[in-house]
């Protein structure tokens, strides 16, 4: 039974956490869909059901998320990374080759740089501050040369996606849409052609695919 019809039960939240458990591997990438009214408008002006992002590792047998949260970058249990999704919705990618034990500890490092810098509500990815995909990027770029998800403007990402509402952006930038501003969205990196899907999953829906790595 659910609580509401937008947050899955904790005996869901349970289940879904083994099986996420059972089939991570450290640095697998992990997409979910904040209920919050800004996070809906990000998934929206995407075109995806995604807003946040973040990456898996684990420590002492248990599994956590690093990720690029309000107020600051944060390691947060797995259970409750994905118990803050709408409707259940979590989705896992990895790149096609395992990482070596150098490789995951690489990213440790450079994710351990960034620990508690401020999240930047801006979504600026020049700016020195953290949001989710761009701390994806930067970790990924430093420890493996990997740039995931497509950095560009924010005229080019609303112009690519007429269905976004530009009168709450304009509100939220107060007034006056920073065009040239760089940023670079969750729903960029979802569908990153480097990365393969590992697991897709909706409770609300009761639906779930597991794609074959191998």
């Amino acid at each position: 039974m659910k609580t509401t019809h937008q947050h899955a039960s904790n005996l869901d939240l349970d289940q879904l956490t083994r099986q996420l458990e059972q089939q991570l591997q450290a640095g697998d990438i992990l997409f979910i869909s904040i209920d919050a009214f800004l996070y809906k408008q990000v998934a929206r002006g995407t075109g995806s059901w995604c807003s946040h992002v973040g990456f898996a590792i684990e420590e002492q047998g248990r599994w956590y998320v690093l990720e690029s949260k309000v107020p600051r970058v944060s390691k947060t249990p797995l259970r409750d990374f994905i118990a803050r999704s709408c409707n259940g919705e979590v989705a896992v990618r990895r790149l096609p080759a395992p990482l070596s034990s150098s490789q995951v500890q690489s990213l440790k490092q450079a994710a351990a740089k960034r620990m508690g810098q401020w999240y930047h509500l801006g979504f600026d990815f020049d700016s020195k501050r953290q949001y989710c995909s761009k701390f994806v990027y930067q970790v990924y770029r430093e420890a493996l040369g990997v740039e995931l998800g497509k950095v560009q403007t924010l005229e080019q990402l609303l112009e690519q996606n007429p269905q976004a509402c530009v009168g709450f952006w304009r509100c939220w930038y107060l007034g006056f849409i920073p065009w040239q501003r760089r940023t670079l969205t969750p729903a960029s990196q979802l569908q990153d052609p480097q990365l393969q899907t590992l697991f897709s999953h909706n409770i609300a829906l009761e639906s779930m695919v597991v794609a074959a790595t191998a």
